[in-house]
């Protein structure tokens, strides 16, 4: 039994077809997110959008009266570790920029993938960058601007971060920032080696994942199952229970002390009103989790 007292949102990554607020709050209600994750623009793209303000304020009090935290995801070819200074200063860019939408928004957290080194030998050239580049960021972050969510990847390439105790060398580089927070993706960490297979690994590696960051950095759980082997670092997502990873896992995960009250998003395929089934068994067992033993 989870010793928390609050009850973990379970939402997905919502569609946004019609607008931010029209469709995303229209995609919340329909498959029944209590927490919600969308884009701000191009996914796999540098161009900024400066969005709409009557649906941005409409999403905002949409979120509020539903209760339903939020959260933007940055675009995926951010990285501060690159040994491209053009991609390094896009990315640093990029990154203001989501952090900026997410304060108009009012979102709990920006998410944004730890990067990679890209070269052989560049591990610690890449730490003194994300030190130089993006502290400065962190440093300028206004009071109740949303924490920046460092998601660990699948392992593949030159990594910075795939296993969470990567993590500690990676929030070091940023001096522990109280602005940095961590989001842990199931498929990622299954992926970069964590074995969730039999019983108690996924305890083990959340357990882990606190005493390499420390107690409250978690801030958003992707709860999504994997095509693919564990250590494969492929990242292919499916519908929970029917990867590789399996559904006891995610048991494990709803119970565990560190996830009582983390919103929880599924990243998983959406055809078939699959979110709507993801998020419908995601809360069963967080339910059977809190159910006295």
């Amino acid at each position: 039994m989870t010793s928390g007292t609050t009850a973990t949102p379970v939402g997905a990554h919502i569609q946004i077809k019609g607008g931010l607020a029209k469709g995303g709050l229209a995609y919340t209600d329909a498959v029944g997110a209590r927490a919600v994750q969308v884009f701000v623009g191009n996914p796999r793209g540098w161009r900024a959008s400066a969005g709409d303000p009557a649906q941005d304020a409409a999403f905002t009090a949409g979120c509020a009266e539903r209760g339903v935290p939020s959260f933007v995801h940055a675009p995926f070819l951010v990285n501060v570790g690159s040994p491209s200074a053009a991609t390094v200063e896009q990315s640093i860019a990029t990154i203001r920029h989501t952090l900026a939408r997410g304060t108009q928004l009012g979102v709990r957290g920006v998410v944004v993938h730890a990067g990679s080194a890209v070269g052989a030998d560049r591990y610690e050239a890449a730490l003194a960058q994300l030190h130089e580049q993006l502290l400065p960021v962190l440093d300028e972050l206004p009071e109740g601007a949303p924490r920046l969510l460092i998601e660990p990847t699948a392992g593949g390439g030159r990594s910075l971060a795939a296993t969470v105790e990567d993590l500690g060398p990676y929030l070091a580089a940023l001096e522990d920032h109280p602005a940095v927070g961590v989001c842990f993706d199931t498929c990622h960490a299954w992926a970069a080696g964590h074995d969730f297979s039999e019983p108690g690994g996924m305890t083990a590696t959340l357990d882990a994942l606190v005493a390499t960051v420390g107690a409250g950095r978690l801030g958003l759980v992707h709860a999504n199952d994997s095509l693919d082997a564990c250590g494969s670092t492929r990242d292919r997502h499916t519908t929970i229970g029917a990867g590789s990873i399996g559904t006891a896992p995610f048991a494990e995960l709803l119970a565990h002390p560190e996830v009582a009250g983390v919103p929880v998003v599924v990243e998983t395929p959406s055809q078939d009103d699959g979110h709507a089934k993801d998020i419908a068994l995601l809360c069963a067992l967080r339910d059977a989790a809190l159910l006295p033993a």
